[in-house]
């Protein structure tokens, strides 16, 4: 529990005074416990978009934007990112600490067990139509786990909640692959469990019956890392979904699809995607000049995607460590054929050298480099937000078992400031003017 001090609120109007506790956490600023407002002084607090509301208490993760420092239940996620794996990371951010030996071959077993999807779950793939968007199609399936598990929906049960866990973890490379399949029309891949985590996954995405696929290793190791950095970021728009639905006692397929839905906007987990809508605009290297131009001209909308980050204000540690699985890639793949990866290379060096990026800290952030990789792997476009999905779905599912395990849970309830009309009495219709 985080000590606690006070600090004095006055109503200036009625001379009031209230005592509220001041909560301070393992790291990051202390947090004024205002939940004794209305109650003792009659006031609410006016917050828009939660930016300085601190909603719960989580022991999952931190950052610290100014610093650049993000931290899985305490552990840098340089450290991470550089000696673990992500199925390992999915099994810290759930249970709190890394697992023994023995904890994770039973864990990879779970995993394993529960990779294949219903094949009724399949057949709901025909419903969508060959040109569906595959976010639209994620948050269907998603929500339709719940009609096939009904068994073991019960949020109060701590192993419902855990199996509930493991089939997300382990079925949505299973769906995000399915859903691309159906998009090309190509037969769908059935998981290969003698295969890593990433491995089936690039298995079941881009292998055909009529030939034999090996995943590229550099691939797989970018891929990994990608889906490392991406699995969990504190209380982001997707995550306070997940728990604000969670919160009301929806199952949690529900709630992971609530989550889903919200990534899909393009101001949350359509970044990436725009980096690449961004460059194929661009066009041409020799047309960088004219766009940095408009970046830098204050009355031009123009923006270049992929710069700077409004939770790190210095640097996004994420981005130092994707870019170099990034250049590994594109070297792996020569690159230098795409017109879009010189583009990018190019953006990139003007950031980190011109004093206008350097001096308001527009640095390439991790959805520059991610965008890349997942064009360099002849990703869709329009799948770039699924594996964003799929990296974070255990991010999402960790912060709901979190939730759901406190004594003390409420269901979310935020107040609203009436703008609308005063009160007034209803006038028949024919005495209207």
């Amino acid at each position: 529990m985080p000590k606690k001090d006070t600090v004095t609120i006055t109503d200036n109007a009625t001379g009031k005074t209230m005592e509220c506790p001041v909560l301070h956490g393992v790291h990051g600023v202390p947090v004024v416990d205002i939940q004794g407002l209305y109650k003792n002084l009659g006031y609410f607090t006016h917050d828009p978009g939660f930016t300085t509301t601190s909603s719960c208490e989580s022991r999952i993760t931190y950052i610290d934007g100014d610093e650049g420092v993000l931290l899985y239940r305490g552990y840098p996620i340089e450290q991470l990112a550089e000696k673990s794996s992500y199925l390992e990371v999915c099994y810290l951010l759930l249970y709190g600490e890394l697992p023994t030996p023995t904890q994770w071959q039973d864990f990879e077993a779970r995993i394993r067990k529960h990779t294949m999807v219903h094949e009724d779950g399949r057949h709901f793939l025909r419903g969508y139509r060959r040109g569906a968007h595959p976010m639209g199609m994620l948050v269907g399936l998603t929500g339709a786990m719940s009609t096939f598990y009904h068994a073991t929906l019960d949020v109060g049960n701590p192993e419902h909640r855990n199996r509930s866990a493991m089939r997300v973890i382990a079925k949505m490379p299973t769906l995000a692959a399915f859903i691309y399949k159906h998009g090309v029309g190509q037969p769908y891949v059935y998981p290969n469990n003698k295969l890593s985590f990433v491995e089936n996954f690039l298995n079941m995405m881009f292998s055909v019956p009529a030939e034999e696929y090996v995943p590229d290793p550099v691939a797989v190791k970018a891929l990994e890392l990608m889906l490392i950095l991406h699995a969990d970021h504190e209380q982001n728009a997707s995550t306070s979904t997940v728990r604000l639905a969670g919160s009301s006692g929806a199952n949690p397929y529900a709630c992971i699809a609530g989550g889903v839905a919200t990534l899909w906007g393009p101001a949350h987990g359509g970044a990436n995607e725009a980096v690449i809508k961004m460059l194929h605009a661009i066009g041409d290297a020799k047309e960088i000049p004219k766009y940095i131009a408009r970046a830098k001209d204050k009355n031009d909308s123009f923006r270049l995607m992929g710069f700077g980050h409004r939770v790190y204000k210095n640097f996004d540690p994420r981005a130092k460590l994707i870019r170099k699985a990034c250049y590994e890639l594109l070297d792996k793949l020569d690159a230098s054929e795409q017109p879009i990866f010189e583009i990018a290379l190019q953006l990139e060096k003007i950031a980190l050298e011109d004093e206008y990026f350097i001096s308001r800290k527009l640095y390439p952030n991790v959805d520059f480099y991610s965008g890349i990789i997942l064009s360099a792997l002849n990703i869709p476009l329009s799948m770039f937000t699924v594996m964003f999905a799929m990296g974070r779905s255990v991010g999402w599912i960790s912060q709901w078992m979190e939730m759901m395990g406190e004594p003390n849970q409420r269901i979310g309830r935020p107040r609203q400031i009436y703008s609308g009309a005063a009160k007034r009495d209803y006038i028949a219709i024919k005495e209207r003017d």
